[in-house]
């Protein structure tokens, strides 16, 4: 098999964020979802239990 003519060499990130976005992602994601909890639980103690899960199926039926 032939051999490159060139060897392949890594690029090395040296800059101070290296490495920072899966964990900015991952933190990101975490708030996102803590969000969509804290946002559910608002829910469900404003409307009661029958109303809450009504919405919920409301909104499913009308996305699909």
């Amino acid at each position: 098999m032939a051999q490159p003519a060139h060897p392949v060499r890594q690029l090395q990130d040296n800059s101070p964020t290296a490495g920072r976005t899966p964990f900015v992602l991952l933190w990101t994601g975490a708030g996102v979802g803590g969000l969509l909890v804290i946002g559910a639980l608002a829910l469900w103690f404003h409307y009661g239990t029958q109303v809450f899960f009504e919405m919920i199926r409301t909104g499913f039926a009308a996305c699909f």
